[in-house]
């Protein structure tokens, strides 16, 4: 009887699989041939951190069709989208693509800047006036206090408080300054214990399916195993030799595959370091999970009031920064990402439909190869000692103005001056710049420095000196910014980072996607400011308070 209920299966299931293979068809071509919204349903972004814009051709080859291929030939290919300042940090990146403005507006100029009034250093969302929800550590500290305009997303919930707008990533500062001022939530890696967590900025506890979210372990799980290739390793050819000796890895005899994940999380004893998730690809996949059942819980993108998703990948960067961005990790990482990439775009398809989603993808800045591997290759490089730099120029002050502590501080090419000093020496400001100006720019590895008196009275309209601009905060820049020159970096610890104003560091992929998007591939210049406004457009809502780039005309047509 078995064999011949097996033998009837066989014979009807053909017919089965073709009528639910014709009834899939017919469902794709209807959703195909649905008429779009006025609006979209849901706007997704999708920042992939430190993602050079190359690497979508570099890996083209050995991407699967679902995820960076479908995104590229079915939607709006920006081919020349570029960062237009001078500190192409995570912080700044994140808050311009929202409020369409540059650092010299939106206010966050780095990673962190000195305050001269609290003598001390700022974080970019760091807030110690608030707690942290979902846990009993301090990572939930964090709000969008410094960010002093609107974001697009602010925008909307100012005119529609219906709408939902939820941001999320590993990385703190990706969730909350994407997510602006009004957002509904913002969630990010509780580091001590690997769940997602949020501030009491957005709500007073977590919603329930968060912490039946967090109480499933996913984190954990994906610390226990092992990071293998994803392809066999002879195919990765676009990449260095996984024995390259310029990366520095997890530490020593720990660059190269595989990687026991286990005992890397847990090399310190104790309980596991969640922070390794920030510099694996599976990272991206623990934040790819818990997208969707963010979209699924909340029920984005269901009803007439747009949504906002800001969904952010930042292990891209932690891996790009421990290996370099020629490494073959680097590459496995967005051969797996373009998997989750591809897997997302299916979710939103069954979910919500093509047709309602607009979905963007882009990175906040790029990255630099390693000086030591461009130096190997003959082309111009180095790294800035500015421990070195800093110490040659207070000896160079104190002889030329007394002894004093004419420096508050250094940071990320920036010098704060003890201005209070300078005025009570009754010493010209301006000038004392200016010495410090043409004291650097004698050193090794600078290419260019200006001093904020300059910078204030001057008008720069393109080229190096008007991305120094974009950079500059009158209350929060340093009295003197550096650039270095092509090729060099700070003196880091790790193998390379993103801090410039060169194309390796500015030039970012920019692809629309779904609604009403046409396909199409574009070479006209596009600056990341313009993202906000092109949405502002699309909703027909103001642009953010502080907007100063203009709607891509090409989509609007």
């Amino acid at each position: 009887m078995k064999i011949q209920n097996k033998n009837i299966f066989h014979l009807i299931s053909p017919v089965i699989f073709g009528f639910a293979l014709f009834n899939s068809n017919l469902c794709s071509a209807q959703d195909n041939r649905a008429i779009p919204p006025e609006k979209p349903k849901l706007i997704v972004t999708i920042v992939i951190e430190q993602m050079r814009y190359d690497f979508i051709d570099r890996f083209w080859n050995k991407f699967g069709d679902d995820g960076f291929k479908r995104i590229s030939l079915e939607g709006s290919y920006f081919k020349d989208a570029q960062i237009n300042y001078l500190f192409t940090q995570s912080s700044p990146g994140y808050a311009t693509i929202v409020t369409g403005t540059n650092p010299s507006t939106h206010g966050i100029v780095a990673d962190q800047w000195y305050n001269s009034i609290s003598n001390a250093n700022v974080k970019s969302t760091q807030n110690g006036k608030i707690n942290t929800v979902g846990s009993n550590s301090n990572y939930g500290q964090h709000s969008p206090s410094q960010l002093v305009t609107s974001t697009v997303s602010d925008e909307l919930k100012l005119v529609d408080s219906q709408s939902k707008v939820i941001s999320l990533g590993l990385d703190p500062v990706s969730a909350v300054l994407s997510g602006g001022h009004l957002a509904h939530s913002a969630y990010w890696l509780d580091e001590q214990t690997g769940q997602w967590i949020t501030s009491s900025f957005y709500q007073k506890s977590l919603p329930n399916w968060v912490k039946a979210f967090n109480d499933k372990k996913t984190a954990l799980s994906y610390l226990d195993r092992q990071w293998t290739t994803f392809l066999d390793p002879s195919q990765y050819k676009e990449s260095s030799p996984d024995s390259s000796v310029y990366e520095y890895g997890f530490g020593a005899k720990l660059n190269r595959f595989p990687y026991d994940l286990s005992a890397i999380s847990n090399a310190k004893g104790g309980f596991p370091d969640y922070s390794v998730l920030n510099q694996i690809p599976f990272g991206n996949s623990y934040t790819k999970d818990f997208a969707i059942e963010t979209i699924v819980k909340e029920e984005m993108g269901k009803d007439v009031h747009p949504d906002f998703l800001m969904l952010n990948f930042s292990a891209t960067k932690g891996i790009s920064n421990r290996f370099g961005p020629n490494a073959v990790e680097t590459q496995d990482a967005y051969l797996r990402l373009d998997q989750e990439l591809g897997f997302f775009l299916k979710f939103l398809d069954q979910e919500i439909g093509k047709h309602n989603v607009l979905v963007i993808l882009t990175s906040n800045h790029g990255v630099a190869y390693s000086p030591a591997y461009l130096e190997e290759r003959g082309i111009p490089s180095g790294q800035f000692k500015s421990y070195y730099a800093i110490a040659l120029l207070k000896s160079y002050l104190n002889a030329t103005y007394g002894k004093g502590e004419w420096i508050k501080l250094y940071y990320n090419q920036q010098i704060y001056l003890n201005k209070t000093l300078i005025e009570d020496s009754k010493i010209d400001l301006e000038e004392f710049r200016q010495k410090v100006v043409e004291f650097m720019i004698q050193y090794d590895g600078v290419a260019n420095a200006v001093s904020a008196s300059t910078v204030l009275a001057s008008e720069f309209n393109n080229g190096l000196m008007s991305k120094m601009q974009n950079s500059f905060n009158q209350k929060r820049s340093g009295d003197v910014m550096i650039n270095l020159k092509p090729g060099w970096l700070e003196d880091i610890t790790q193998t390379t980072s993103s801090n410039s104003p060169y194309v390796y560091d500015t030039h970012v992929p920019l692809i629309f996607f779904g609604w009403r998007i046409k396909r199409q591939e574009r070479t006209e210049p596009i600056d990341l400011i313009d993202i906000a406004p092109t949405l502002s457009q699309f909703l027909n809502i103001a642009k953010p308070n502080g907007c100063s780039g203009k709607p891509i005309e090409n989509l609007l047509k």
